[in-house]
């Protein structure tokens, strides 16, 4: 239908890409679940997909995005209250992913891991979530891996998790045992340290069983969660803390906002820096072991950066397609130019590779308790997946907006929004260097296992293009004595293996297409610049988005 104006007629527009199946249309997800023990859910990943596929949930994640947070440091009497107002599109958005279980399915009603594939399931979910409102998701994969964090203090996990195992969301401002569901955000970093968190400053001070916390964090997302895991400086040293909004006397507790963040995306998410003027606090965990403490939690915080990542290109991608499908330009559709039809193929590929890849990794979170093999994929991957496709999703997506020209820049779409929110799951979590080392450090610590999970790589990745000499490569590199220099590279490469490997069980033929471009360092690094076949370029594209 085309609309006339005193000047002209609008046509040759692309249809929004709205009230559609989000799981249904993305055949590499749906294989990549099925592939990793997933295949069960299929019925509840559909209605899931066909959900956040609807206009109407595209409507609230740009209202999210549009209406910012705001603090409210006092009420209107003068008192200090610290709270943050969001807009309704946003607390609608917390309560679908908290109503589907995406805060809490991979736990059991105990804390203990759920199994039965929950991680690659929720995975799946938060994936096609990230392609909506992504800023949203920050308190609820927060909350998630609270869980892991927790398990070191059985009796406190035991109060928590009646209240956080809930599918309920309340963003009542009361203590959290009143409330119908909790979400618990995280507080490490500090103005003189950031990454340094052994540098922390704030102290914890014991006052009976409990803690009264001085200090600040200079990074504190989500304010308005319920509890907080915090880092201090106790007598034996840095430990981890729960510190709720309010104190036991039902007080509000001692968490002074200074002021919420301006950043360059995830806008519909506050993040704070904040002073603790006496807090209270209860530990988590030993005394003087907070990083082994928290770092349970921030694996699991690590693991969704990449999912989300993921689902964003997934987002470009789908738009992109959609917009050439339906664009003319000098007589045929855009998707039918050879250029562009490879530039989408090969964006398409590098997708397919990546949600194969974060599914594989899932499958390791599922089966880690119970198998060694996979709980050494895990420790040695998990920083490698985050670091290869978090840093690959900005240029995705810009290469994403320009498939769209000028209207893929403009503010009336969601690509420039994905654009400004992609750079922060590289940042958040541990930026790039910091992932490069934790793989050099997990050689270091475990190098007999760690080389058994790159001797599976091998074996899976046997026969492709490029595999052997990348894998050779790798060894070469992380092995060095100055392996810091060149982690970079090897890390990068062993991500990309591990993706070849992963699309490999669920796609052969697209596994071989990404070896051959994607592991041999000379080849461009341009989308695009992958020899792909005309009939390739068509099966990559039908696969990324069927027509509809």
């Amino acid at each position: 239908m085309t609309e006339t104006f005193a000047t002209h007629e609008v046509f040759n527009q692309s249809p929004p890409f709205e009230d559609v199946d989000l799981f249904g249309l993305d055949r590499p997800l749906v294989d990549a679940v099925a592939m990793n023990q997933g295949n069960g859910a299929h019925a509840d990943l559909s209605a899931f997909g066909h959900h956040w596929g609807s206009a109407q949930m595209a409507a609230r994640g740009r209202l999210a995005n549009e209406n910012t947070p705001k603090l409210k440091t006092f009420d209107a009497r003068g008192q200090r209250r610290d709270e943050v107002e969001f807009h309704p599109a946003y607390h609608e958005l917390m309560s679908e992913s908290v109503h589907a279980g995406i805060h809490n399915s991979t736990w059991d009603a105990q804390g203990a891991p759920a199994g039965a594939a929950s991680e690659v399931i929720r995975a799946a979910k938060f994936y096609m979530a990230a392609q909506v409102e992504t800023g949203h998701l920050c308190p609820i994969t927060m909350t998630r891996a609270a869980v892991a964090a927790l398990a070191a203090q059985p009796d406190l996990l035991a109060r928590v998790m009646p209240v956080l195992g809930s599918r309920r969301y309340d963003h009542g401002f009361m203590p959290w045992p009143e409330k119908r569901g909790m979400t618990i955000g995280m507080g490490m970093t500090e103005k003189q340290g950031g990454t340094d968190v052994r540098s922390n400053a704030t102290s914890a001070i014991r006052d009976g069983d409990a803690y009264r916390i001085v200090g600040h964090k200079w990074f504190m997302s989500a304010p308005m969660c319920d509890a907080f895991l915090v880092l201090a400086q106790a007598d034996d040293g840095l430990s981890c803390f729960f510190m709720p909004r309010f104190r036991p006397d039902g007080s509000v507790n001692a968490l002074q906002f200074q002021r919420l963040k301006d950043k360059l995306g995830n806008r519909s998410n506050a993040s704070s820096e904040v002073e603790f003027t006496g807090a209270y606090a209860e530990r988590v965990g030993e005394e003087g072991r907070g990083i082994r403490t928290i770092i349970q939690m921030v694996q699991l915080t690590r693991q969704d950066c990449a999912i989300a990542s993921a689902g964003l290109m997934r987002s470009g991608l789908a738009h992109a397609l959609h917009h050439a499908r339906h664009r003319s330009v000098f007589q045929k559709h855009l998707v039918d130019q050879p250029l562009m039809q490879t530039v989408l193929a090969d964006m398409a590929l590098q997708v397919e590779a990546s949600v194969a890849l974060v599914m594989r990794l899932c499958r390791a979170f599922d089966e880690a308790p119970s198998d060694a093999n996979e709980a050494a994929y895990m420790r040695l991957l998990t920083p490698a997946v985050k670091y290869w496709v978090c840093k690959t999703a900005p240029g995705f997506l810009y290469e994403a907006m320009e498939c769209l020209g000028g209207n893929g820049y403009v503010e009336d779409g969601i690509l420039a929004r994905h654009y400004r929110e992609a750079p922060v799951n590289a940042i958040w979590e541990g930026s790039g260097n910091v992932m490069c080392l934790d793989v050099l450090r997990a050689l270091s610590r475990e190098s007999d296992a760690a080389m058994s999970v790159l001797q599976e790589l091998m074996m899976d990745t046997a026969g492709l293009t490029g595999a052997a000499e990348a894998a050779g490569l790798i060894a070469r590199t992380l092995l060095r004595p100055d392996s810091e220099r060149s982690a970079r590279l090897a890390v990068e490469l062993l991500a990309k293996l591990a993706a070849a490997a992963a699309l490999n069980a669920v796609h052969p033929g697209h596994a071989e297409l990404f070896a051959a471009s994607r592991l041999k360092p000379e080849l461009g690094s341009m989308y695009g610049a992958a020899d792909l076949s005309a009939e390739q370029g068509r099966e990559l594209l039908a696969r990324a988005l069927p027509e509809f």
